[in-house]
């Protein structure tokens, strides 16, 4: 796992590959991409500062500095996703990533208001309840994972976190209370689990498979080729197996 760090110039930077018994407390960012994403080349040829996704990643960084942490993580640009092998293993391993922050921060860009007005709920709870954010598939886990979920306006101003937005998440999204509070995904049947993405979309149809992988604690090989229909039929296959401890 690759974390970022940003030294004491304000220069971001990457992490060595770090091993599982060697990655220091981190915070991590959720979010929606979009144009002009800083991705893992852009970090290696030094042309990031030039792309408007870097906003997203000093937003990252300075969130995590006020909270004490020096290392974070961006999916965008801490995969190497030109490397087929990375990405399944990354892929295979993002909830447990999600699960082990410290803090997770969760960037909203439709959500827009003004730091006076970030205690008054009313203005900003509509454009929250439509965030692009709870429509797609890979931020479900990213909700469910983390210990600690805060939420941010498109101007980095706190709105909350999944305790005291829990009930306007709730309403949104259909997931039980019980979840949002952190309870154990195991009381919850296949089926429970696989509504809460059934409204939700991905870019790569497999994907809507592939992003539940953590929800259900198994781990697959990648066929991007599949469709669907089949990378849902493998992860079924993949729960039962685990259910009956093969």
């Amino acid at each position: 796992m690759r974390l970022l760090e940003r030294d004491d110039t304000g220069e971001v930077r990457l992490t060595e590959d770090l091993p599982n018994d060697k990655i220091p407390p981190y915070a991590i960012l959720s979010h929606t991409w979009g144009n002009g994403e800083i991705l893992f080349r852009d970090l290696m040829d030094g042309t990031c500062k030039n792309k408007v996704g870097y906003a997203k990643i000093l937003f990252c960084g300075d969130q995590a500095r006020r909270d004490g942490l020096r290392f974070f993580w961006v999916d965008t640009c801490c995969i190497d996703k030109s490397n087929s092998v990375e990405l399944q293993e990354a892929i295979n391993s993002m909830f447990r990533w999600y699960r082990n922050a410290t803090k997770c921060y969760t960037y909203l860009v439709d959500v827009s208001i003004f730091s006076s007005d970030a205690d008054d709920k009313s203005i900003w709870e509509p454009a929250f309840r439509a965030s692009r954010w709870f429509t797609r598939g890979w931020t479900l886990q990213e909700l469910i994972a983390p210990t600690s979920v805060e939420f941010f306006s498109r101007e980095g101003e706190r709105l909350g976190d999944r305790i005291t937005l829990e009930r306007v998440i709730h309403d949104v999204t259909g997931i039980p209370l019980k979840i949002l509070q952190g309870g154990s995904l195991s009381d919850f049947s296949v089926n429970d689990r696989m509504a809460w993405i059934e409204k939700r979309k991905t870019t790569r149809e497999e994907d809507m498979a592939y992003s539940l992988f953590g929800i259900f604690d198994v781990q697959l090989p990648l066929l991007y080729s599949e469709g669907k229909q089949k990378a849902f039929r493998r992860l079924r296959e993949e729960i039962n197996k685990v259910s009956k401890g093969e």
